[in-house]
């Protein structure tokens, strides 16, 4: 299974549409974004692209109401998880949370065989040893997706039979609902 990580959208609502389309063209079957959407509107479109999408809030938590709501919207495919996440994904233990220092911490427990995160907008990829048995987690920061501080969007996307991600730049986006009509 091919899944698309992201994390910190914040509200680049054009910049998603287009990690997701190029995610999708690669045979993403599943999202994880690791927050800071922050407003819920920013992932109403996304169903377009068939994926569902396992979303945390982060520390920019926008309105967290309507994304409880667009979560159970039976039409959405958005899963909202609150500040962090334990979920499955074809046999592989993955943990979603927003701070780096966090993500680290946990791959050293060996519970879980990725971590995503994100926060800082640094892109990284990281084998972390567990502390007690020697096996590995990955720990995954796609960098950000918003293009804030006029740093490359990027997002990762991997494999989970696999194992192997990669990070990738964001295409440049066809519209912008930030571009001035003409």
């Amino acid at each position: 299974m091919k899944i698309c990580v992201i994390s910190d959208t914040h509200d680049r609502v054009e910049y998603l549409h287009a990690a997701l389309e190029d995610a999708k063209a690669r045979g993403a079957e599943a999202v994880i974004h690791c927050g800071d959407v922050v407003a819920p509107y920013t992932l109403k479109g996304a169903r377009q692209f068939g994926l569902p999408i396992h979303v945390i809030h982060g520390n920019n938590k926008g309105d967290l109401a309507v994304m409880g709501k667009l979560s159970h919207d039976p039409e959405s495919l958005v899963t909202y998880h609150g500040r962090d996440a334990a979920i499955e994904l074809q046999g592989k233990r993955v943990f979603i949370v927003h701070f780096p220092n966090y993500a680290e911490a946990l791959a050293l427990t060996g519970k879980y065989d990725l971590i995503c995160c994100g926060h800082n907008h640094r892109c990284s990829i990281q084998t972390i040893e567990h502390a007690r048995d020697g096996g590995y987690s990955l720990v995954v920061n796609p960098g950000s997706a918003s293009g804030m501080g006029r740093i490359q969007p990027t997002y990762a996307m991997g494999d989970l039979e696999s194992m192997e991600f990669e990070i990738l730049p964001i295409p440049e986006p066809e519209w912008s609902p930030f571009k001035p009509c003409s």
